[in-house]
């Protein structure tokens, strides 16, 4: 078991015992997104030791939050995934990141970014209630790396799906750049006159793409609440 222990009969005391270490909700964040080797978990997790992420994960599996299994032929590797219980987490991690929003800026020099960690990223912003009933395309770019992602709009709010799918328009950003678009603090025109964003397609269905997000609704409310 974890060896950090708060001395009260309290579940949110339990559950810090369990993800309140240094670097466990980063590792549950990176199995949210899928199955893992720890070699792929380490590259992901920049600055954290060999010996370190060991003992979390041995305390992740003595919990029955994630298990090892070996992924079948031809791949044959052994991976760690989340439990049933582990994913259950998720929502919990969606607020989390929603908060957390709030102090990404400014970027701290020397930070690492993984345009994977977008699809967690996109998801707590995403609308949960009728949006229009599009896809648009997203390439997030991050120097020689990229990740890209469907946003799909419906009658339940907005999904999110990796790959590029059925989509007559696209936008390729950084991240920074789509939070700007999204949220409406930056128009899409000027990223792109800036050139920190280019539209493939449909610049007309990419324009949309804010009405899928609540994160420009939560920017006009916030004043508001102070």
């Amino acid at each position: 078991m974890t060896n950090l222990h708060y001395p009260q009969f309290c579940a949110l005391a339990r559950a810090a015992e369990i993800i309140g270490e240094r670097w466990t909700l980063l590792i549950i964040r990176e199995l949210l997104l899928g199955p893992k080797r720890f070699g792929d978990l380490l590259d992901h997790l920049d600055g954290m030791s060999p010996t370190l992420l060991t003992a979390r994960l041995a305390t992740l599996i003595e919990c029955n939050v994630v298990r090892r299994t070996v992924l079948p032929r031809p791949i044959n590797a052994q991976v760690y995934e989340l439990t049933e219980i582990g994913r259950e987490i998720q929502p919990a991690i969606r607020e989390l990141i929603r908060w957390g929003g709030r102090f990404l800026f400014p970027p701290v020099p020397g930070d690492t970014f993984e345009p994977d960690w977008v699809m967690l990223g996109l998801d707590a912003i995403a609308k949960r209630s009728p949006v229009p009933a599009i896809n648009v395309g997203l390439m997030v770019t991050h120097g020689k790396k990229s990740a890209g992602f469907t946003v799909a709009g419906g009658g339940s709010g907005t999904s999110i799906q990796r790959g590029i799918t059925d989509c007559k328009g696209t936008l390729e950003a950084p991240f920074d750049a789509v939070l700007q678009i999204v949220g409406t603090s930056v128009s899409l025109q000027d990223a792109i006159e800036a050139k920190r964003a280019k539209v493939i397609g449909s610049m007309a269905l990419v324009r949309k793409l804010p009405l899928l997000f609540d994160l420009a609704e939560r920017r006009r409310i916030a004043p508001a609440a102070h």
